[in-house]
């Protein structure tokens, strides 16, 4: 019988809005929050709230109980703020639960964030071996695995560089290699798809199968529903902080589709002084700026972003991305791709950046807008929201009722040119057509 390596029992993790844990506070944030307190206090009476209202309590996680048997793949999904990422630093041992009891099993390796435990001055092959010693792991064994470990993140000349000179795919590539190839009893992953090219994202998931094949037991979050399905054993579906399902991931997905389908055309947040930058309010809307959860096929939508600069911040994108209602990214851009200019900083104060997709391109379905900041040199993730959901109707009169439906997840309408010709002309080259007659 498969043995237990992960059990979770009635697991809960609070945290304190407008505070610091106490125990994770430095003595300089001590100091410094010791001679600011009257004045945040004096702030919070003029907003016209208590002083001790300035703090609540939020529970990103309660009431989790599940376990991970040996060999066993777990997915597990949900909105931003269900508390995946929570539960992956609980499993991860890098944040102690309020309550409940954990027990794990055998060496965990652990990819929550791209280059978690790397440092940027040092070089691929110094933070190489610097997080395998994290993991526990040997010198000797480091140094078996090492030429494997390069040669799967695809960085051979680059290995002796100090990462704070790699591109945002090269320090992804290593930071999976790394977790993926030093053979941790259990692997943690959380969104290592988000970023890298299509072949790279193959080469994750065939290697995480190949853990799993193994033996070894993963735990994989992540949007990407196409991943999870071919991937997963089972899947865990967390919402509001609680785990809510558990089972075949095929009918896990379906009910978190189902769910996720509630149209909305509009998202807002309240400032966070504690990023140099970050989003305060995404809308999707119709070319006379008014809401819109549906959008005529042959209209199109815009895309309005308006978010805030607390620290000049260089080497920063504001993208949006456009996922189907299975969870596969359609396309995705940046306010970058076209003028290079706001990389080279973006001063102080709000900003609006205003976007569209164009009419007769998405086809009909639903569809989820996420919008995100990130910067680079180093990568580093500001905000990733799941900002708005939508759908797409095409209400438009064909000539053939069967016209108006397609498959796939675009529907453009491109220009066609036709001509009807003397005789028979077949290119037989790659220069210029010759005509072949046909009596």
């Amino acid at each position: 019988m498969e043995t237990s390596v992960i059990r979770l029992e009635n697991i809960g993790q609070m945290f304190h809005i407008g505070a610091q844990q106490a125990a994770n506070r430095t003595f300089r944030e001590a100091v410094t929050d010791t001679i600011l307190a009257p004045w945040r206090r004096a702030a919070a009476v003029l907003r016209g709230h208590a002083a001790e209202r300035a703090e609540e309590d939020l529970w990103a996680l309660r009431g989790v109980s599940f376990e991970v048997r040996q060999g066993e793949t777990l997915g597990v999904i949900g909105r931003n703020g269900a508390g995946k990422s929570t539960l992956l630093k609980i499993l991860a041992r890098i944040t102690e639960p309020t309550e409940g009891t954990i027990g794990i099993k055998g060496r965990v390796g652990s990819l929550l964030e791209v280059g978690t435990g790397f440092h940027p001055e040092l070089t691929g092959r110094e933070n190489t071996f610097l997080n395998g010693a994290i993991l526990g792991m040997k010198r000797e064994e480091i140094r078996r695995k090492f030429d494997e470990i390069v040669a799967f993140a695809q960085i051979e000349r680059f290995v002796d560089t100090p990462v704070k000179h790699y591109s945002s795919g090269m320090y992804m590539r290593l930071a999976f290699s790394v977790a993926a190839h030093l053979e941790p009893d259990i692997l943690l992953v959380d969104e290592v798809l988000a970023v890298g090219d299509a072949q790279f994202q193959k080469k994750c998931i065939g290697k995480m199968g190949e853990v799993a094949r193994q033996g070894r037991t993963v735990v994989f979050v992540s949007h990407n529903l196409s991943a999870i399905r071919s991937l997963c054993s089972r899947c865990l579906l967390l919402s509001g902080g609680q785990a809510v399902a558990s089972g075949d991931p095929e009918t896990i997905i379906g009910r978190y589709v189902a769910e996720a389908a509630v149209a909305s055309a509009a998202y807002q947040q309240p400032e966070d002084h504690t990023k140099p930058i970050n989003l305060r309010q995404v809308r999707i809307t119709d070319a006379r700026g008014k809401l819109q959860t549906e959008v005529p096929h042959a209209d199109g939508f815009n895309v309005e972003i308006r978010y805030e600069v607390h620290q000049e911040v260089t080497n920063t994108l504001v993208w949006a991305a456009i996922y189907s209602a299975e969870q596969v990214l359609v396309f995705a851009w940046g306010d970058c791709d076209y003028d290079p200019a706001p990389l080279g900083g973006r001063p102080p104060g709000f900003y609006v950046a205003n976007t569209s997709v164009p009419g007769h391109f998405l086809n009909v379905g639903s569809y989820t807008l996420v919008v995100g900041i990130t910067g680079y040199s180093p990568l580093k993730s500001y905000d990733r929201v799941e900002a708005a959901q939508f759908s797409v109707y095409d209400h438009e009169t064909y000539p053939l009722q069967e016209m108006g439906s397609r498959g796939g997840i675009l529907k453009p309408r491109l220009a066609w040119s036709s001509a009807r010709l003397e005789k028979e002309e077949i290119v037989v080259s790659a220069g210029a057509p010759e005509g072949v007659g046909v009596p």
